[in-house]
């Protein structure tokens, strides 16, 4: 069973920066995708960014040049870097990582941390 544990949420101004990370724990094989998501209240849950294992990144259009999604393998983590925050990224942020365990090496399946606030005030 892999475990999640986020860090880094909190209250920031406008235009202010915030780092989130996600540490990955238990009886881990692999890691593949690991991605953040986010959802505000009365909204649907939406991709933040992702990536692979080579590290190829993917963002949601919302977050284009002000995200950076970053991982290190050997730490099984995967950080954040929310830079030019605005209001509307206030969320409660998930982690969420596609990986299999020891006991069934190729057998992959998606977590979820228990989410991190992050909100975007002045």
């Amino acid at each position: 069973q892999v475990m999640l544990v986020e860090s880094g949420g909190g209250l920031v101004q406008p235009g202010g920066s915030l780092r989130l990370s996600c540490a990955a724990s238990g009886s881990i094989f692999r890691i593949d995708t690991m991605a953040w998501y986010r959802q505000a209240p009365g909204m649907q849950r939406e991709l933040v960014a992702s990536t692979t294992r080579s590290s190829s990144a993917n963002y949601g259009d919302s977050v284009k040049g002000r995200f950076t999604i970053s991982r290190d393998n050997a730490k099984n983590t995967v950080y954040l870097q929310m830079n030019s925050l605005k209001p509307e990224d206030t969320a409660v942020y998930y982690c969420n990582v596609f990986a299999s365990s020891r006991s069934a090496p190729l057998f992959y399946y998606n977590s979820w941390g228990p989410g991190t606030q992050v909100t975007v005030s002045p």
